[in-house]
């Protein structure tokens, strides 16, 4: 079994992939998506029925409704913020209950078997906006997960960590302040702009 994991720049990528992975039979139970959410967008049915004459539920953002994707919850992970997130390494964060939720998204992706140098750049990626997909596979999925993940365009781990640093960034810290809604909102639109 290997951990893959994959940071998107945009929600939308991220759940692109999650639904093309469920539609080629990976298991809802060997993927997780974990997204910022700094804009607190209503997570529950009420809430998202609310929102959707505006377009602002997590189910719109996040492409909610059936799968994986129809289990997505809120919570706060020091040093990143408020997230939504669905899947097996929600449950890894949350399993210990508040201490797991202490240890962060850092030491779940680490104790799943991510590098830990990568694991710090997609959790920093998570806290300034991004959205990340894991998929736990066995060695005869490995190919095609990948291929799956790959197709949206996913975040260049190196080449963000490289840029990271650029800017002072050494590693994760768990006591770091989130960022505001204003700052992954500008993140989001910078990262856009460059693609262009």
């Amino acid at each position: 079994m290997q951990t893959l994991t994959r940071l998107y720049d945009t929600h939308t990528d991220a759940v692109d992939v999650v639904n093309k992975l469920e539609a080629d039979g990976v298991p809802h139970d060997s993927i997780s998506i974990v997204s910022n959410n700094a804009e607190g967008l209503p997570v529950d049915g009420d809430a998202a029925a609310e929102g959707a004459g505006t377009g602002a539920s997590i189910g719109t953002v996040l492409g909610g409704g059936a799968g994986l994707l129809a289990g997505i919850g809120a919570l706060a992970i020091p040093g990143v913020g408020p997230i939504v997130a669905a899947g097996w390494l929600v449950a890894a964060l949350t399993g210990a209950g508040v201490g797991a939720a202490a240890g962060g998204l850092l030491g779940s992706l680490t104790g799943a078997g991510v590098d830990e140098a990568d694991a710090h750049v997609h959790v920093e990626g998570v806290r300034r906006g991004g959205t990340l997909v894991t998929v736990r596979a066995d060695d005869a999925q490995v190919a095609h997960v990948q291929s799956v993940l790959d197709a949206r365009t996913p975040v260049d781990i190196a080449a963000r960590r490289t840029e990271y640093q650029g800017d002072g960034w050494t590693a994760h810290d768990t006591s770091a302040t989130p960022y505001t809604s204003e700052q992954v909102l500008a993140e989001r639109a910078r990262r856009a702009a460059s693609v262009q």
